[in-house]
């Protein structure tokens, strides 16, 4: 899935949610990164039964070293939308990949 996902992001087929567009302005997160975080990404989780469509959170990081986590469609349509963007709190995270014990 994460191939196909690249092979999107690179032919830019894809597109931000208005929920991502706003959060990646308000958390200073530039395009570029977040193509950068796809292209090197794992997904770290699947959701293949979300109510809104099957979909996944990505885990990469930018040229910079910043980690990002990104939910996106799963790339079975024309293309993958950004639901949205965010740098992982440390706290809820272990190594960014999975969740915190609580």
């Amino acid at each position: 899935m994460i191939e196909e996902i690249r092979r999107k992001i690179q032919r830019q087929e894809y597109e931000y949610s208005l929920h991502a567009a706003e959060q990646s302005v308000l958390r200073r997160i530039a395009r570029r990164e977040v193509e950068e975080a796809l292209e090197c990404g794992a997904v770290i989780e699947d959701y293949p039964s979300d109510k809104y469509g099957p979909s996944c959170l990505v885990l990469g990081y930018t040229k910079g070293g910043r980690p990002l986590h990104i939910p996106c469609t799963h790339p079975v349509r024309d293309r993958v939308k950004i639901i949205t963007v965010y740098v992982p709190d440390p706290g809820e995270w272990v190594d960014f990949q999975k969740r915190s014990p609580q």
